[in-house]
């Protein structure tokens, strides 16, 4: 049973992640369908493409469920393949747009951060522990949005941030619930036709700030440090204690 929903429209498709009983969390299953998903849009030269969550909120983040039985290596290759997905999406022709909701974890929150227009309904939150666990992942490219002291205020202490924070730094652009989703979408409809194709295309290069190589680097530094599980273990013990 596939782990995200497409509904390919002819103006877009909405790619929902569909694991709500796992609060959509990032098995590696669900990262290698939505890789697919990104070749099959751009295949398709469609110009937008929505994601969003089933149930309780967009993203949960990493998949810890199997943590103990894989190697450190199985983990670390996890990690490569969620920041190669993150690059995939932030670097894709492909207008994104992120509709997110409720209480958004990690690489979860990682995923809104590499979309072009990111939304989220009133109460959503937002958290970024992986530096609990010594763990580099899309924190250069949440600086870049928010700013380099933000960014640090929020990752060194791996603080909760709200809707309301999230729209004064910058990570959210707009906040909207789901009966709005709608309205959004033909907005992001309407921003993507305003230009031809082959404009955007010019304006994505010369507004690109992306730095995947070096996103890639600090991610693969940071993982493949001996002790993987014990800091992944030693986190999660904190967090049942807290």
């Amino acid at each position: 049973m596939s782990s995200i929903v497409i509904d390919r429209q002819a103006t877009h498709w909405i790619i929902t992640l569909n694991r709500p009983d796992k609060l959509n969390a990032l098995s590696a299953g669900i990262v290698e369908e939505l890789l697919q998903a990104f070749d099959d849009a751009e295949a398709a030269r469609m110009p937008l493409v929505v994601l969003q969550g089933e149930g309780r909120c967009f993203s949960a983040g990493f998949d810890m469920s199997e943590v103990q039985t894989q190697s450190e290596g199985d983990l670390v290759l996890r990690f490569i393949r969620i920041e190669t997905l993150l690059n995939r999406i932030a670097s894709s022709p492909c207008f994104t747009v992120a509709l997110a909701h409720g209480r958004n974890f990690g690489a979860g929150v990682d995923l809104v951060a590499a979309c072009n227009l990111r939304v989220a309904a009133p109460g959503s939150t937002f958290r970024m522990p992986g530096l609990k666990f010594g763990l580099v992942l899309g924190s250069a490219r949440f600086a870049r949005i928010v700013g380099t002291r933000e960014a640090q205020r929020i990752l060194e202490m791996a603080t909760t941030f709200d809707v309301e924070r999230a729209s004064a730094n910058g990570f959210i652009e707009l906040i909207a619930g789901p009966e709005e989703h709608a309205a959004v979408i033909e907005a992001a409809i309407e921003r993507v036709n305003a230009l031809p194709a082959d404009s955007r295309a010019l304006l994505r290069r010369a507004l690109d700030t992306e730095q995947a190589d070096t996103d890639l680097a600090a991610l693969v530094r940071s993982a493949s440090a001996p002790g993987l599980h014990k800091r992944i273990e030693a986190y999660l013990a904190s967090q049942k204690k807290a």
